[in-house]
């Protein structure tokens, strides 16, 4: 698990990538971070502005090579609401970098964790219609190899945190989503839509039995830590037998949730 000071040299090194970078115009940080210190599990989140006569993506692809070649990150997945990019990372010690960017005639609080480390944000109402969406269970996850699992590690994490902070009924919650996103990843081994669990069944025995130990028995700190672990361990399989470049180093980074 990553230390506090880890966790805020690498906030300081993203920062000091936005200040080295010219197309970079604003910078705030989001999250529990942002507005009352966050706790011993909160990772990084940061969010930038980018000059409105350069690419997003240009930016985002620049800074994902500086990170992996430097920081020895893992991409997870990435997310794309309204205006702006999301990109996940996992760092050595399972540390999350949660990272996005944003034309900056764009670029303004999404809510009310956000506070403003340089630059301005932009002014009057967004040019980007947003109209009221229900809450949904998860995020929805295209049906990829590589973003399933990186979001089953996003989940992992989370999953974790919550039972540290005794939010269990959040953490179940969690568990549940580490669990269906392996179990959504040996439907595509197996060559079945995974589609809303719909195909779950008619797994072999033998893959359904890797997954008996990952139902949550009781909303306890103890339960929901042995049901993490054994839905960490489906994943990482899964992940695995996908061959995905990265899995045996997120496996090894997620040790201690197994």
């Amino acid at each position: 698990m990553f230390t506090v000071d880890q966790r805020d040299a690498l906030r300081e090194r993203v920062i000091g990538l936005a200040e080295e970078d010219e197309r970079v115009v604003a910078g705030a940080a989001v999250g529990s971070l942002a507005v009352d210190g966050g706790d011993r599990f909160s990772d990084v989140d940061l969010t930038f502005g980018i000059a409105d006569h350069v690419r997003v993506a240009d930016v985002l692809e620049d800074w994902t090579r500086t990170l992996v070649d430097e920081l020895d990150a893992v991409q997870l997945a990435d997310l794309e609401r309204g205006p702006t990019t999301y990109r996940v990372f996992l760092l050595p010690d399972a540390l999350q970098l949660d990272l996005s960017m944003t034309s900056a005639a764009q670029f303004r609080p999404a809510g009310p964790r956000f506070r403003l480390l340089f630059g301005a944000t932009a002014t009057g109402e967004s040019e980007v219609p947003t109209s009221p969406v229900a809450g949904s269970l998860f995020l929805p996850t295209p049906s990829v190899v590589g973003d399933i699992f990186g979001w089953g590690v996003i989940y992992a994490i989370h999953a974790r945190a919550c039972i540290e902070r005794g939010r269990l009924w959040q953490a179940e919650h969690y568990v549940g989503a580490v669990r269906d996103h392996a179990l959504s990843l040996a439907c595509l081994r197996e060559g079945l839509p995974p589609l809303q669990a719909r195909n779950y069944d008619d797994l072999s025995a033998e893959t359904l039995g890797r997954f008996e130990d990952a139902h949550v028995g009781a909303v306890e700190p103890g339960v929901l830590r042995a049901a993490l672990a054994a839905s960490v361990l489906g994943l990482m399989r899964e992940g695995a037998q996908a061959r995905l470049p990265h899995a045996h180093v997120v496996a090894e980074r997620l040790v201690e949730l197994r």
